[in-house]
């Protein structure tokens, strides 16, 4: 299959899966509460998964671009500040108290600041962000490998997913944190890092300082912000509503590639 093909293809999978959610956040909370339904979007979330796996390479890559075709600006998806205390307090210090956490299924469980994650190799990107919301902008990406961090804490062969712990309490009391998975084939993915800096300059709180994922091959509600936290994990039916995600847990599906 040629580049161009593949991109093509990439493009119209992206509107035809933003014009479905679109459709859904719209008109169908009827049928999202019906077990029948959520069943067939459960097999057809699978399905999806295993041909794009069988028609794209392994470790093909998302389209990147020229400096030319970024964006005017790069919108905030989600939570624009957080309302969490903790986390306030270390955006008024400029996050020099900032510590990312990192353990579960690792052998050397450990914290990691700034200074850290900046001396880990590093990926700098010009990619699209695709959101769920019907939007998309191009920005330019810098940050660490998250293939070089986990390999400095050495996960162990047990290990399928990674999750991501963020400082965005959600719903309206705030007793729901945001978190995201993906699996270790795109945890280990060269375009997928934790991301410090957008368009050459400090990542912005908007954006999701002080860190925060990109995951270029799937929709934006899948790269978490304002990452505190990973787990490293064989399962994760345990950790909050059991589908790997805070959308995911409200019917949004596990995997969103484009």
């Amino acid at each position: 299959m040629s580049e161009k093909s593949r991109l093509t293809r990439r493009n119209f999978l992206t509107r035809l899966f933003l014009a479905a959610s679109a459709t859904a956040l719209g008109g169908c909370q009827k049928l999202s509460e019906s077990p029948w339904f959520v069943k067939i979007l459960g097999v057809g979330e699978k399905a999806t998964r295993r041909v794009q796996r069988l028609v794209l390479p392994r470790r093909a890559v998302a389209q990147e671009f020229t400096e030319a075709e970024l964006s005017p600006q790069f919108r905030s998806n989600g939570t624009f500040m957080p309302r969490n205390p903790a986390y306030l307090a270390m955006a008024e210090g400029g996050f020099a108290g900032y510590r990312l956490e990192v353990g579960g299924l690792v052998e050397r469980p450990g914290t990691f600041s700034l200074a850290d994650i900046r001396a880990l190799p590093s990926r700098t990107q010009i990619t699209r962000h695709d959101c769920v919301e019907g939007w998309s902008a191009i920005g330019k990406w810098k940050g660490a490998r998250l293939s070089a961090l986990l390999e400095a804490v050495q996960v162990k062969p047990a290990a399928r997913y990674v999750v991501f712990h963020c400082a965005d309490p959600m719903g309206e009391d705030g007793s729901s944190p945001y978190y995201e998975s993906i699996d270790l084939e795109d945890a280990f993915h060269p375009q997928t890092i934790l991301a410090y800096e957008l368009n050459d300059e400090t990542l912005p709180v908007k954006n999701g300082a002080p860190l925060r994922l990109r995951l270029e091959r799937q929709l934006g509600y899948k790269m978490a912000k304002y990452v505190m936290r990973l787990e490293v994990v064989e399962d994760f039916s345990h950790i909050a509503g059991g589908k790997g995600g805070y959308w995911e847990d409200r019917g949004y599906e596990w995997y969103a590639g484009i």
